[in-house]
């Protein structure tokens, strides 16, 4: 039982994480200090969590890393979105 709550909190703080990153991200739409290989190595990790949690039937994991996924892919796609081109 304790483990599974510790999972669960785990889970929870894991994936909400970004979320603070994302509201500013989208409030001020300034991606300048934002990593997008930072970015897109964290997608590829939790994304792989998430197909580990659907081989172990975990809801938990799969359902955490989900959210992960989201927040991370919003991030990303602001990123092309928000970046300044250098065209000089």
């Amino acid at each position: 039982m304790m483990e599974t709550v510790i999972g669960i909190v785990a889970g929870i703080l894991t994936s909400i994480s970004m979320v603070p990153q994302l509201i500013k991200v989208l409030k001020e739409r300034d991606v300048e200090n934002l990593s997008p290989v930072m970015v897109a190595v964290l997608l590829a990790g939790v994304s792989a969590w998430v197909v580990y949690g659907l081989l172990k039937e975990e809801w938990p994991i799969i359902l955490s890393n989900a959210f992960s996924v989201l927040v991370n892919i919003t991030l990303l796609v602001s990123y092309f979105l928000f970046r300044k081109s250098s065209v000089g």
